[in-house]
């Protein structure tokens, strides 16, 4: 497929609208929540570390606040949402952890997983009736080119039998995948204004890679010197699915080799991520786990 050409320049104006972007003190999130400052946003960084999201709200340009979520704790995902005031036009679940030591959230949860599905999980569903007030809702949630390595193991969700670094990870990021997709199909089954769209970033350099805590940390930092596009590249696929016009649903990524690099577009995913009964159990599990349902 050719080259969409699309980059931040395109991006359209978004003046009037409310805008979450989780982790927006660094690397892709960052960027996001600058670009759609920059044309207008009122942008939220929800961050975990607030003095973080403040240094980096200095840097931007625009309508943009700083306000305090962990979502590696339902508490603190709960506080978050219930202090959002008026519609929210665009929620960016974009924040994340990456192959880190065996760790748990605050209610127990295997962090990757806690963090990167769970938590946004719930996020979500506590800002459901927020979304349903804006004229053109929607929600973007970040996957990976790892959800191609994951699989979702019911029987040791948490990783409790046995823990791997990388199949927490990839499970986590099928997670995120599969959401989209199931959230996007009971958002229109329920007749839902709500549109919802998925985004990789391809192969970027953020300090994501950084956070190991091993010393892959060290092989990947050269790696994103070497091969890596950059964070402002990576961004993009972001910022396409959460603001073009494509249908509820979509995946976009780079246009590149193997999607590592380029311009967004529309891509495809694996046959597991498309899997609609295992999304469903999924789905019916993370209510269970957070206690959040969605009145969609």
């Amino acid at each position: 497929m050719s080259s969409s050409g699309w980059t931040s320049a395109d991006l359209a104006d978004q003046s009037g609208k409310t805008v979450i972007v989780t982790g927006a003190n660094s690397g892709l999130g960052l960027i996001t929540a600058t670009e759609l400052a920059r044309v207008g946003a009122r942008v939220i960084l929800a961050c975990r570390n607030v003095e973080a999201g403040d240094r980096a709200a200095k840097s931007m340009d625009g309508d943009v606040e700083v306000r305090a979520l962990d979502l590696a704790d339902l508490a603190s995902v709960r506080t978050f949402a219930d202090g959002v005031d008026g519609p929210v036009d665009i929620l960016i679940n974009n924040a994340g952890v990456m192959a880190t030591p065996h760790r748990k959230t605050a209610q127990g949860f295997e962090l990757q997983f806690g963090t990167n599905h769970l938590g946004h999980f719930a996020l979500a569903g506590h800002l459901v009736d927020r979304l349903k007030a804006a004229k053109t809702p929607r929600v973007t949630v970040l996957s990976s080119m790892a959800h191609t390595m994951g699989k979702i193991n019911f029987d040791d969700l948490q990783s409790e039998q046995r823990y791997s670094r990388w199949g927490a990870y990839g499970q986590s990021k099928l997670a995120n995948l599969m959401y989209a997709y199931e959230f996007a199909r009971r958002a229109k089954a329920a007749g839902s204004p709500i549109v919802v769209t998925a985004a990789h970033p391809g192969y970027a350099a953020t300090n994501l890679q950084s956070k190991t805590e091993s010393l892959l940390d060290k092989v990947m930092v050269v790696g994103n010197l070497l091969l890596a596009q950059s964070a402002e590249a990576g961004a993009l696929p972001t910022l396409y699915a959460a603001t073009e016009d494509i249908p509820s649903g979509s995946y976009v990524g780079p246009d590149g080799f193997k999607q590592r690099a380029g311009n967004p577009r529309l891509v495809g995913s694996t046959k597991a991520s498309r899997d609609e009964a295992v999304a469903s159990k999924l789905w019916d599990i993370s209510e269970q786990l957070t206690g959040v349902r969605y009145d969609l």
